[in-house]
């Protein structure tokens, strides 16, 4: 873990330069229609899902997405927002709506491209709660599908936007968290606390389970 004195605010990890161009790749498919989505992500709850596991969860990263999940009648087990789309503000009609939302809210603070103790810890209760939860970022949650994928249930999926395209879908299987601990463990920093702090044992991500 992190030295008790430390800021959980703080960066734990950050993205290096040499990555960029990788985090732009969606991570799975990319699409607009919503409907389409959420008829995909039943499929990998039942095609994936596992025993050994605990149910799988939908987590929306992003405002818009969080938006578009919500107005086709589904709340995310887990959401993260931070007020923003590609670094702008939302949309007042998308801010009115998910402040008008009822879910357990968490409030964190995290840098742009880097991922605080903070954000991870909240994301890490989150997915063990029994209500849908919104993590509300101070800061940016770009980098957030990423712990995510390696921290949710198999048959999970973590739905991010991608600038200018649509909403990226990532169905958590053991090759896709193989993909993720690929780039989460390329981040500068404490790799090995990030993991603590989420609950999940390295060496079986790319078996069949995590937690």
């Amino acid at each position: 873990m992190t030295d008790a004195s430390d800021d959980p605010s703080d960066p734990l990890l950050t993205l290096p330069e040499s990555l960029r161009d990788a985090f732009k790749e969606p991570l799975g498919p990319v699409t607009t229609d919503t409907a389409a989505l959420l008829e995909a992500v039943d499929d990998t709850r039942e095609r994936h899902g596992s025993p050994d596991e605990g149910p799988p969860r939908l987590i929306a990263v992003g405002d818009v997405v969080t938006y578009h999940l919500r107005e086709a009648g589904r709340v995310p087990d887990v959401a993260l927002v931070d007020g923003k789309t590609e670094r702008e503000a939302v949309r007042e009609e998308i801010a009115t709506a998910l402040a008008a939302a009822e879910e357990r809210r968490v409030s964190v603070e995290n840098p742009a491209a880097a991922l605080s103790a903070a954000l991870l810890d909240a994301l890490a209760e989150a997915l063990a709660a029994d209500e849908p939860v919104t993590v509300e970022v101070t800061g940016e949650e770009d980098l957030a599908a990423l712990p995510a994928m390696l921290a949710a249930p198999l048959g999970s999926t973590v739905v991010y936007g991608q600038p200018g395209e649509g909403m990226v879908r990532v169905a958590i299987t053991p090759e896709t968290r193989g993909k993720a601990r690929e780039l989460f463990e390329g981040l500068t920093g404490d790799t090995a606390a990030a993991y603590e702090i989420l609950g999940v044992d390295s060496e079986k991500l790319d078996g069949a389970g995590s937690r």
